[in-house]
């Protein structure tokens, strides 16, 4: 009997701990977004961080296969959370998140090395505004974009090990070209308030874009210097710790 109340206690201690982990006041939901070439695995340890920190996590697995279809995976795992959110894109996960996060559930969003289109504009327009400086980039027949392999770890993951980096590029996911293609209808970030955090040696998008991008959109910047592309990964503390700003500092 003794031996039950003991373990009853802790886990009531244990209850008790995560309830209060968030600051009072802040959003507790938070999806994430990943970018082109991707998959969510890369969330893990920025998710673990949160989890840890209080705050319930959902990760997107959107197909890469239209802006439309990756805006709708987004909008259907919002669907999925109670309460307002923080949304969270990396790379194109920033447009994809510029278009969802006009879901009235999103009360604030968070640029992580993304990019920030308004409306009208398109993530190919952004890149070609300034070019960033991988030309790796190569096209399938039918369609379909993808890293070489031979520059991944250089272009979009330099911070990690390279035998890490060769498994992401061997397991890629190919995005369809007429997503970076594709318009923003309403930009989100326009009526909600947004945090960016720019990866200060990022080869795949243009740092100088992405100051300029987080300065048009008045997001609260962060800037990591000597953070490549894959910034999420190589950084996931400073990356949830903006998150958690975001969470803190909008009002639910």
């Amino acid at each position: 009997m003794k031996l039950s109340l003991t373990l009853l206690s802790f886990a009531l201690a244990a209850l008790a701990g995560n309830a209060s982990a968030t600051p009072p006041g802040a959003i507790k939901n938070v999806v994430l977004v990943h970018g082109a070439f991707a998959d969510g695995s890369g969330w893990v340890d920025v998710t673990k961080i949160l989890e840890k920190d209080g705050y319930t996590v959902a990760v997107v697995q959107q197909p890469e296969t239209s802006f439309g279809d990756d805006v709708k995976a987004t909008l259907r795992t919002i669907a999925m959370l109670d309460g307002p959110i923080v949304l969270v894109g990396h790379s194109y996960g920033g447009s994809i998140i510029s278009e969802a996060g006009n879901d009235p559930k999103v009360t604030a969003l968070v640029y992580i090395a993304a990019f920030q289109p308004d409306k009208g504009e398109t993530t190919l327009n952004l890149i070609e505004k300034m070019p960033p400086a991988s030309k790796g980039i190569k096209k399938t027949a039918d369609g379909y974009l993808y890293i070489d392999p031979a520059v991944f770890w250089a272009d979009f993951c330099a911070e990690l090990p390279k035998d890490q980096a060769h498994f992401m590029a061997l397991s890629q996911v190919f995005t369809e070209a007429g997503a970076f293609g594709t318009a923003i209808t309403n930009a989100a970030w326009r009526s909600k308030p947004s945090w960016a955090m720019v990866a200060g040696a990022d080869r795949s998008i243009n740092p100088d874009l992405e100051r300029w991008m987080s300065k048009r959109a008045g997001s609260h910047v962060t800037e990591v210097k000597g953070a490549n592309h894959a910034v999420y990964m190589s950084h996931p503390k400073e990356v949830a710790q903006l998150i958690e700003q975001a969470a803190t500092g909008a009002k639910p």
